[in-house]
């Protein structure tokens, strides 16, 4: 398993500058945003699939560094009601798979988008109750109409690239949000369908993430990780429970806050991920990714890559753990 990051942390630093400090830190791995949330710092796919000589040089400054690209990743909404919106979500997953196609690599991260409620609607529309009625019609009617049809589209075009990764992280908001949902996607349209497993977004939920890995690790859908955490505050969440739309600028009175890892949880905790990852076959990358207000970007990346070293020299857990 190798240690690497998701670059928009770097994103005040040159492309070169950035790969350097990757380098520094004693990474072997990057991750590279391409577009969408998180942004196209240092890879523009526009140029990059215009200019063979730009693309070349690109991948130059990785391999010079002995660096390996873990994943392009292209968070977006393609679901999103308002059709501009959903538009530059596509285009921008489409010119991502036709340009990890041509460099190499084989996994795209996603977000898998939330739709409207109708046809009519302009924002989404993430449905998290069973009842009244209609909220279980909002769901059968995103997933027949929008959500299954769009991914099987993207999915063909993934695999006409040779592209076989398509790596959605389980995010709140969007129709895709924890292993359950994502298998329903799996399930429903292709094998190119897995996980980008980003604890951050499933501690919260209340999810064991050494249960969700078994799980995801036996159907064959680990395809990427992030290390990220989040701490949950006990005295907020026991008045307001984990559902939580104040802004994350409201550090005090959130029940949860995105922290680095380890500052949510123990170093036990992460050495039982990095062993059940390894249990389930997962030889990849852990891209660190910082979203940490409390910490500066030099002080959170730092003590990340510090206790992520740690946490892989742990030996796996047994075969009997395992079962």
């Amino acid at each position: 398993m190798k240690l690497g990051v998701f670059n928009p942390v770097f994103q005040a630093l040159s492309f070169e500058e950035m790969l350097d400090r990757v380098v520094a830190e004693g990474l072997e791995a990057v991750e590279i945003g391409t577009g969408n949330y998180p942004g196209n710092a240092h890879c523009d796919p526009t140029a990059l699939l215009a200019n063979e000589t730009q693309r070349k040089a690109f991948l130059q400054a990785i391999d010079t560094r002995h660096l390996v690209i873990s994943a392009l990743s292209c968070q977006g909404n393609p679901l999103h009601p308002q059709r501009e919106f959903a538009r530059r979500s596509h285009d921008t997953f489409v010119q991502t798979v036709q340009l990890a196609s041509k460099i190499g690599v084989d996994c795209v991260v996603v977000f898998s988008g939330c739709p409207g409620d109708s046809d009519d609607a302009k924002y989404p529309n993430w449905v998290v109750s069973p009842w009244p009625p209609d909220y279980q019609e909002i769901i059968e009617w995103q997933w027949r109409e929008k959500v299954i049809p769009y991914w099987r589209e993207a999915a063909a075009i993934a695999r006409q690239r040779g592209i076989r990764k398509i790596a959605f992280e389980m995010h709140p908001g969007f129709v895709v949000y924890n292993p359950r949902t994502l298998l329903k996607l799996r399930e429903a349209v292709s094998e190119e369908i897995g996980a980008n497993l980003d604890p951050s977004h499933l501690f919260w939920q209340g999810i064991d993430l050494v249960a969700a890995i078994k799980v995801l690790g036996k159907a064959g859908a680990l395809f990427h990780v992030h290390a990220k955490d989040t701490a949950l505050d006990p005295q907020n969440t026991a008045v307001n429970g984990v559902l939580d739309p104040l802004p994350l600028t409201a550090l005090a009175e959130r029940s949860w806050l995105f922290r680095t890892v380890g500052y949510g949880h123990g170093e036990l905790v992460w050495k039982e991920i990095v062993s059940a990852l390894r249990l389930a076959g997962y030889d990849g990358v852990l891209s660190i990714e910082h979203e940490d207000a409390l910490a500066s970007v030099n002080e959170g990346f730092r003590r990340a890559v510090a206790f992520l070293k740690r946490c892989l020299l742990t030996e796996p857990a047994s075969a009997a753990w395992w079962a």
